[in-house]
């Protein structure tokens, strides 16, 4: 497809709409549309004359962190001279250190709706409803949408409880909310990946500030465009910690001769960006896994550095956070990916 076709322009204008709340628009079908786009490259501007002003040329990389004892405890006391980070091994230089607990959240709630979530999803419903009422306040932005064979936006980004509780009902199992201009292709498959990239790079990443994404799912991807590399690749460049509470029935596993394999997924997720994975077994560890959730992001650091390596390469650079107070632990995210000119 051409970048030009006017179908994808009518797609892409539909999509980049945020933080307003509308009806439920699907998403399926954007990767194909995305994949077909050429990007052109960006422009280098003239170099400045000598009546223009020289502007310096700072960058700053903020990582969000949340700091634990070892059996789980967060530690919210801690100080500047308390932490170190490295860059690709090189110790860098904190020029911004905050203790997080009130700056707004944007949140995006991805709700597993294929066939084998069939008998937990009702459960799923009613405890992230509470989640939302707990969580969100005026300030706070959250969006809501669904992934079986195909991806679905229920509820763009509000601030309204109540309208994210009433788009929740419209969660249905291998029943896409069909309300959007996207042509649907897909006939099986579970789109776990191809979720976290439309999330990620088309919602999340054009916002700015602490941004989260809780994935409700057993962790298993069937029939996604995108592969798990560039679902992260996609959380990583839009700065997003990846919050995943695996929820499965086992019977439905069973009942098939197959065991369920998406914990190392959810587990390798939020690792990589500085969230946690949590595997609830009944509706009461459920609630308290949301509830942990809601309370880590509210109990956050802000560490911010200017990187010694200015190269505009597009690299990616891996992040190591430490604590030199013992016996602590550190949840924040690997790495980043270099801008480019």
């Amino acid at each position: 497809m051409r970048a030009h076709d006017p179908f994808i322009l009518e797609a892409m204008k539909a999509l980049k709409q945020t933080r307003t709340a509308r009806p439920a628009a699907a998403l399926a079908g954007l990767l194909l549309l995305a994949g077909g786009l050429n990007h052109a490259a960006s422009q280098q501007p003239p170099p400045p004359t000598a009546s223009e002003t020289l502007r310096v040329d700072v960058r700053v990389v903020n990582v969000y962190c949340t700091v634990k004892t070892k059996k789980g405890a967060l530690i919210t006391d801690l100080e500047t001279s308390d932490f170190e980070i490295r860059e690709d091994g090189k110790k860098q230089e904190l020029r911004y250190f905050v203790r997080e607990t009130d700056r707004p959240l944007t949140l995006a709630l991805l709700l597993d709706t294929s066939i084998s979530q069939k008998a937990v999803l009702p459960i799923e419903i009613e405890t992230a409803a509470q989640f939302f009422r707990q969580v969100l306040r005026p300030v706070d932005l959250a969006l809501l949408m669904s992934f079986d064979v195909n991806v679905d936006l229920l509820h763009d980004f509000t601030s309204d409880v109540e309208q994210l509780q009433e788009s929740l009902q419209l969660a249905r199992i291998n029943s896409p909310v069909d309300l959007g201009p996207f042509p649907r292709t897909r006939t099986a498959g579970t789109r776990l990946y191809d979720a976290i990239y439309l999330a990620s790079r088309e919602k999340l990443g054009p916002e700015v500030g602490r941004k989260a994404i809780i994935l409700v799912t057993d962790g298993f991807d069937s029939g996604s465009s995108k592969k798990e590399k560039e679902a992260l690749e996609a959380a990583h460049r839009g700065e997003i910690i990846l919050y995943a509470i695996g929820v499965a029935d086992p019977h439905f596993y069973q009942s098939r001769g197959g065991t369920l394999i998406g914990a190392s997924v959810l587990k390798k997720l939020a690792r990589e960006t500085g969230g946690l994975a949590v595997f609830p077994r009944n509706p009461e560890q459920l609630r308290r896994a949301f509830e942990q959730i809601a309370t880590e992001l509210r109990s956050q650091y802000i560490l911010g550095y200017t990187p010694t390596n200015r190269a505009y390469d597009g690299r990616f650079r891996k992040i190591e956070v430490k604590v030199k107070r013992k016996g602590l632990k550190v949840q924040a995210r690997r790495g980043y990916y270099a801008p480019t000119r």
